[in-house]
Parts: structure tokens; sequence; C-alpha cells
């Protein structure tokens, strides 16, 4: 009966030791082997998301990462490839999902000048196969990033762009990966419209006191500026075009000389570009005499005609007289 309850008792405790077997740190102290390093990523269900912002806040150190640890089971070319060559890098665990046979790891990275959130790739034998940079910070404060995988599996990047006059673009990638390639593949892309949004007119508070001085517009993106200068016989002129989505675009200033009453030319010693202006009460019509390719693309040119703009006047409120 003794040894029964012995044999009984050596049982227990072999049971209850391993399941309360400690899990090998990362941290660069312990043995470690790939089922260890992949098992401490906390496993999570799709969706995932990961924003630039997140990247500034201070990691748990707990959930550090030693370099010689990371580099035992993911090849020194990822860390080269993102942050360059001799990095050496903070990584943090992230999370871990498991799609199919394919178990990916998210990890965010930090250097002294670059941030990072990448995605790891195993096969089912553990094996590394491929990585994906999810978020690279910019340090753009123009600019948004989120990052993520959603419910269809699909690791995706979106980035937002707000211009300067309050409008914002946005642009996205969708990513998957491939097990014949070994590759993350690029399944879709709709590009930021980064063009610009709206013209700034340096010369908009130049003097309009000429009968041709004004704004002339095809819209908002396509106007031909002119404004008095202060030679007599010559005015200011900056031209903006964005026509057919950002396939035409080209933009010029200068100094334009009447050659007639309603008739002025651009030319200037040193710029192939010749260029002529002819006005009427209610346009301008812009014709290259020579070539201005030096301005703007080869799609389009200056040629067009604007029409002229009505200035807006400021509304006075009569003064009151005391009786």
């Amino acid at each position: 009966m003794a040894r029964y309850l012995v044999f009984l008792l050596v049982i227990f405790y072999l049971f209850t030791g391993c399941g309360n077997k400690k899990k090998p740190s990362l941290s660069g102290t312990d043995e470690v082997t790939i089922g260890d390093f992949i098992e401490s990523f906390e496993l999570i269900k799709p969706p995932y998301e990961v924003a630039d912002t997140s990247l500034n806040k201070k990691a748990n150190d707990s959930l550090l990462i030693a370099n010689k640890i990371f580099a035992q089971f993911v090849p020194d070319s990822v860390l080269t490839k993102v942050f360059g060559k001799n990095a050496k890098p903070k990584i943090y665990m992230g999370k871990r999902v498991t799609i199919e046979k394919e178990t990916y790891l998210f990890t965010k990275i930090i250097t002294t000048d670059k941030k990072a959130a990448l995605v790891l790739c195993f096969d089912k034998e553990n094996k590394f196969k491929a990585y994906l940079p999810l978020l690279v910070q910019d340090n753009n404060p123009a600019t948004t990033q989120i990052s993520g995988l959603d419910r269809r599996f699909s690791f995706y990047k979106t980035v937002s762009l707000k211009a300067p006059d309050g409008s914002t673009a946005e642009g996205k990638e969708a990513y998957s990966y491939d097990k014949e390639s070994e590759h993350f593949l690029l399944i879709m892309m709709d590009p930021l419209d980064d063009r610009v949004q709206e013209v700034i007119n340096p010369i908009d508070t130049f003097a309009r006191k000429n009968k041709f001085s004004a704004d002339y517009v095809k819209d908002r993106m396509n106007i031909v500026s002119i404004r008095d200068d202060n030679k007599a016989g010559k005015i200011n002129f900056f031209i903006h075009l964005d026509r057919n989505k950002g396939e035409c675009t080209g933009e010029i200033k200068g100094v334009a000389g009447f050659t007639s009453a309603n008739t002025a030319i651009y030319k200037l010693p040193g710029d192939a570009c010749s260029l002529q202006f002819i006005f009427s009460s209610s346009s301008v019509s812009l014709k290259e005499i020579e070539a201005c390719g030096a301005h703007r693309g080869v799609k389009c040119s200056f040629d067009g005609s604007f029409s002229r703009k009505k200035e807006t006047k400021q509304k006075t409120t009569p003064k009151r007289t005391s009786k």
C-alpha cells in the first residue's frame, strides 16, 4: 500500500511539474527552439490593426527579443533590407495568426531613426518563408498610416494625406502570401493621389490695376494669373496646369511684354520657351510660339483659352451718421 501511494505521488508531481513548465525567455538568457519562439507570440484571430502612432508608444520590456535569438530563426537580410546594414534595432513580440498551414508573426522593430511593423511568415514545419514590411513610419505630419490583417486574410497598408486646403487623399495596398513563389504578392493597389489639390498663386498679392490684370481659369487647377509689373508695357504672369488626372501638368512664372494693345509675349534669354498672350474683355488665349517643354509635361501644352474670373468685391458697410 505504501509503495502504491509513493507511485501516485510521483505521477502527481510529474504531471503538475509538466503543467507548470516555464516558457523559455527570448531575452537571450535561455536556449530557445523555433517552437518556443513562435509560441511566445500571443495567438489571436483576425482582424488585427496597427497604426503609425502606436509605434511611438513605449513597449513593455518583457516583450523584447534579443537580436541573437531573432537571428536564429529570421535571416539577417530581413533587417538589412528594412533598416540598413549592421542595424541592431530593438525587436518586440507582437501577435500571432494562423491561416491554413502558415503562421504569421507581427513584430515591432525600432532603431534611433526608423520604426516599423513587420510580418514574418513560417510554414507548417516552422521554417521561415517570407516577410512583409507592414508599416514603416515616414515621419510626415501630413500623413497617417494604418495597416493590418482583415477578416478575409488580406494584409493591407493604407496611407492618408491631408492637403493644405483641408482635403484628404488616401491610398491602399493589399497583399497575400503565395506558397508557390514563397513571397507576399501585391493583389490590389489604389495609389495615393498626392498631387497638389490647391494652387498656391505666388503673384496673387501683386497689384491688378492694368485692365487685363485678373485670374483666368478653366477650373481651380488650371489657371492663368495676370498682375501688374513695375515697368510700363509689361505684366507679371503665373500659369498652372493640371489636366487629365495628372497626365498633363505644368507651371511657369515670368514677365511678358506687350507687342500690341491686346497681345503680350514672354521670351527670356536662356529659356527656349516663347509664349503668346492674346487678351479680350472676357478671356485670354495662350499659344506656344516656341516649345515650353521645360515647364510642362510632354503630353500637353500651354495652348488654350481661359475665361476671365469675376473679381469678388468685399461688401462695405455704410457708415451711420448721427442726426
